[in-house]
């Protein structure tokens, strides 16, 4: 994943106050990770865009309040507003944690997948969106933020008020999780498999 240079952000910020094409860059680069974060975390396409409109809407509407605090600034506002936009849709009860059918999961890749292709995708995302539903919600947040929204522990210690080592704590903890449930239930169909 591409990251641009921390002053070639700050400049493109403070560009975006004023020029709608340094926005569209901004818009450009991180469009791809809040989507995949949004998507991760909500799972039903419709909700997803709408979600996604409002965050880069809001992004609009609070650029002039935004004050660059250096490094990862930009990215630990973008995403807090993302992530208060998907607890505020979980709290008015929009969203559930239930399954997905998969026609309403959204497509993470480019659309000109063959539809067997797509079908695979979208059953692997149902299912990594269930173990990661597994986690404690603290280790849940941290996991999608880092492997769907692309943030670096520093940007996820910005934004959640954490100490980076708090992040990779939580990172080293929920990955372990993650593996051991999935060799559990692999072993179990193998188990299966046999009988």
């Amino acid at each position: 994943m591409c990251r641009l240079d921390p002053e070639q952000e700050r400049a493109l910020v403070e560009k975006a106050r004023r020029d709608p094409a340094a926005f569209k860059a901004l818009y450009d680069h991180y469009f791809p990770r809040v989507y995949a974060y949004v998507s991760y975390r909500v799972g039903r396409a419709q909700d997803v865009e709408d979600l996604v409109a409002d965050t880069f809407l809001r992004v609009v509407e609070g650029l002039d309040e935004f004050r660059w605090r250096g490094e990862a600034s930009f990215a630990a506002w973008l995403f807090r507003i993302v992530h208060n936009l998907v607890s505020d849709f979980y709290r008015r009860g929009r969203g559930s944690e239930e399954s997905v059918p998969l026609e309403e999961l959204p497509e993470l890749e480019a659309s000109n997948l063959l539809p067997a292709d797509a079908v695979l995708q979208k059953e692997k995302f149902a299912y990594l969106r269930r173990l990661i539903g597994t986690l404690p919600p603290r280790r849940q947040e941290i996991i999608t933020l880092k492997f769907f929204g692309g943030l670096r522990n520093k940007e996820i210690a910005a934004l959640l008020g954490l100490d980076e080592r708090t992040v990779a704590a939580h990172l080293c903890r929920g990955l372990k999780d993650l593996h051991r449930q999935y060799v559990d239930e692999f072993v179990q169909t193998k188990e299966g498999d046999h009988q």
